[in-house]
């Protein structure tokens, strides 16, 4: 049992250096950049009782059942909308998008035969034939067209929508080629396709309840804040799901959902909180799956507000986090340290010069007292919705009471919070999702008009810097913007990130297939249709 690694290599740069000197045309490279430099690092462990489950033939038959930790009423089908688990996991379930990335964060074709571009501005995308949606509609390039351009329509409320602010025009050439023209150059493209945001609906969809997509599955219940139930599409055009159905919904503690896979009423339980994965290990019949990605829960402060908006006030709470403490007690090990910046360790795009803050209250104590705050109240909203945010505040309350600062931790419930909470409280948790490229994240955490931005930081030049990597063909010339980008964000961002956490998912061992992804945890949500139920 051993972790799983890709990453950009030495061997990498010099076939790439080979691969120019004699003479590689734009297009070869843009293909190298995209199945390794765009590639992101994946890292699994299989615990347990698990060490046969690839080797096994796959089952047809069976109804699944797993169980994230929160959903709320504002759960969606609509994929343009979506913004947590339970929205990614219906959306992998009931639609598709034109790239993908596997296991070993590799950029594969979905809808797409192909992705392509001589420039990295105008890019043709060429569909696979055959393809229908589940009311029986022919994928065509106006589905593509009609998805891709609702990105750039306020009204939708898109996700991705400053991502999409770069698509200058998207036009459909004949019913199998669509042509994609940017703004400016951006080698990410067909990576940012892979999105979970960007799944294809039929042209003119505007009634979302029904989850009409070309996935492998069809819904035929949904329940937002409840459960979703969908049947396998025997009209899928890939690899069918095993499964005959697919049942999914929330349980928000993390006790219950571990008894919840240990009593057989569920098969899969994601993201167990790592305080109660010694109730499951060592269990008959139990499976922990770990995938190290780069999943965090960050601690916001917005800096357009009070207390936030003081000088000092957000880098004293980055010095106030006790990062190690963290990791070895309320994470149980289970998480590397964190720089407050979005980056993992294992990208081939992370800062490794940048290093974490050290623990140092005192030099807290002389910013806070600095900001005129010392002393003061300061609410700190926190929930189970953030991941093991409770556990961070609890800690970070007992260091403030020690240099005499008052935290007032207010724990909410999980529903609502991403929607009433999260973006919103002047200090408060959030839990961002892995990512495949940082110009992903930077677009949609950091950039002044970025539909995320925890902290409301603005930078003109953090701005044009990524503009400027964005359309950077060089690699070693992209990574050193993308470096002191990360060093701008740490020290100038209202948003402290001590740890990227490893994600555990508990599962029977009926559940069989489920494999480590760099998009996170239950295979990067798209597990549904992958797996198989034995016996």
């Amino acid at each position: 049992m051993t972790d799983t690694i890709t990453n950009w290599t030495r061997a990498d740069d010099a076939m790439v250096e080979h691969a120019m000197r004699r003479g590689a045309s734009r297009r070869e490279l843009l293909r190298m950049f995209m199945l390794g430099g765009a590639a992101v690092a994946a890292g699994g462990t299989i615990l347990g009782r698990a060490g046969a489950a690839l080797a096994q033939t796959p089952v047809t038959g069976g109804h699944l059942r797993a169980a994230a930790w929160s959903s709320s009423t504002a759960d969606t089908l609509d994929p343009a909308a979506g913004s947590g688990a339970t929205d990614y996991v219906r959306a992998c379930a009931y639609y598709n998008r034109l790239t993908n990335l596997d296991e070993h964060g590799t950029l594969v074709m979905e809808l797409a035969e192909a992705v392509e571009s001589d420039d990295a501005q105008v890019w043709t995308v060429t569909l696979k034939s055959g393809v229908t949606f589940h009311d029986g509609k022919t994928l065509t390039a106006d589905d593509v067209v009609y998805s891709m351009m609702r990105h750039k329509d306020p009204a939708v409320g898109s996700k991705v929508a400053a991502m999409a602010a770069q698509i200058e025009e998207v036009r459909a050439e004949n019913p199998t080629t669509v042509r994609i023209t940017l703004a400016a150059p951006n080698a990410d493209l067909p990576t940012i396709l892979a999105m979970h945001h960007f799944m294809i609906v039929a042209d003119g969809t505007t009634d979302f309840s029904k989850g009409n997509g070309t996935g492998a599955f069809v819904s035929q219940e949904f329940q937002p804040g409840m459960r979703s139930v969908g049947t396998r599409n025997d009209n899928y055009f890939g690899q069918m799901a095993h499964v005959d159905s697919f049942e999914y919904f929330a349980i928000s503690d993390d006790n219950a959902r571990v008894n919840a896979v240990m009593s057989g009423d569920i098969h899969l339980g994601a993201s167990v909180k790592p305080q109660f994965i010694r109730m499951a290990e060592g269990q008959p019949g139990i499976v922990l799956s770990k995938t190290t990605s780069g999943n965090y829960t960050n601690l916001n402060m917005r800096l357009d507000m009070a207390p936030g908006d003081k000088a000092g006030f957000a880098e004293g709470m980055k010095y106030l986090i006790n990062r190690e403490l963290i990791q070895r007690s309320a994470m149980r090990g289970l998480a590397e340290l964190g720089n407050d910046q979005p980056i993992a360790p294992n990208s081939p795009f992370h800062n490794d010069d940048l290093k974490p803050r050290e623990y140092d209250p005192e030099r807290a104590r002389s910013l806070f007292d600095k900001a005129g705050l010392l002393g003061q109240r300061i609410e700190v909203i926190t929930s189970d919705a953030a991941s093991s945010a409770n556990d961070m505040a609890m800690i970070l309350q007992q260091a403030g009471s020690e240099i005499g600062m008052a935290f007032d931790v207010q724990r909410v419930p999980s529903d609502g919070y991403w929607s009433n909470y999260w973006l919103q409280s002047p200090v408060h948790f959030g839990n961002i999702n892995p990512r495949p490229t940082p110009d992903i994240l930077f677009s949609l955490l950091y950039a002044s008009d970025a539909p995320w931005n925890e902290s409301q930081y603005k930078s003109e030049r953090f701005d044009s810097m990524l503009l400027e990597a964005r359309g950077e063909l060089e690699l070693a010339r992209r990574k050193e913007i993308y470096d002191e980008m990360q060093v701008m964000i740490a020290n100038e961002a209202g948003t402290a990130i001590p740890l990227f956490l490893s994600n555990v998912d508990v599962h029977s061992d009926r559940l069989q297939g489920l494999r480590p992804s760099p998009l996170g945890g239950q295979m990067g949500y798209d597990f549904a249709k992958h797996v198989w139920l034995t016996a």
